[in-house]
């Protein structure tokens, strides 16, 4: 892993409560945008970052070219506390796990939480040291249109049932020892990057 200089890293304050939202944003859109509105009040946290993939192990296509999917989320990012970054790319990371752990290398007086889809809980326990991810940092696991019952019934939500954070506490998340993770309940939007790319809407030609 290399030793990155701050300026080519994400910005935050020390002492800072930082969402991280990992994914393939193949293409984002406005329901990544939504979710980061809501994490952002729900989980009250100062900073977003979006962790643009450089690719998906767990996923049989390749997605649209990294340059591609990091111009489209930052053309859709509305809020100056979300930042979209390829810094895996930088890092010479692939699995979130080791992401995770470069980040808290390179910023140790920063609260990070993972943030990802309920629909991404239901396979979590598939990922590369699933477990290892879940005891580095906290969780906030968002609704996801169809996803709940599975996601709550799933391998990783029984493993670590006795580590549920209630949504009223959801606050005070990135503050909490992991493991730890909360289910939140938000608005949904039935809109999905499988349903933009099946449309024709990307990538964009």
């Amino acid at each position: 892993m290399p030793v990155l200089p701050r300026y080519r890293l994400p910005h935050a304050p020390d002492g800072a409560r930082v969402g991280v939202f990992g994914g393939s944003f193949d293409p984002a859109h406005d329901g990544h945008v939504h979710v980061s509105r809501h994490a952002l009040r729900a989980l009250q946290l100062d900073r977003i970052w979006w962790l643009v993939t450089p690719g998906n192990p767990l996923k049989p296509n390749a997605p649209a070219l990294l340059s591609e999917r990091l111009s489209r989320a930052r053309a859709i990012v509305d809020d100056p506390r979300v930042s979209v970054t390829g810094v895996e790319q930088l890092l010479e990371t692939r699995k979130t796990s080791d992401t995770l752990a470069a980040l808290q290398t390179h910023f140790p007086r920063l609260d990070f939480v993972w943030i990802m889809g309920a629909d991404n809980l239901v396979g979590f326990h598939h990922w590369d040291n699933w477990r290892s991810i879940a005891a580095r940092v906290p969780m906030a696991v968002i609704a996801r249109p169809g996803a709940r019952q599975s996601a709550l019934a799933s391998v990783t939500a029984r493993s670590l049932r006795g580590h549920r954070v209630p949504q009223a506490q959801a606050a005070g998340l990135a503050q909490m020892a992991a493991p730890a993770w909360c289910f939140l309940t938000i608005p949904m939007r039935a809109i999905s990057s499988t349903e933009l790319r099946a449309n024709g809407r990307w990538p964009l030609r």
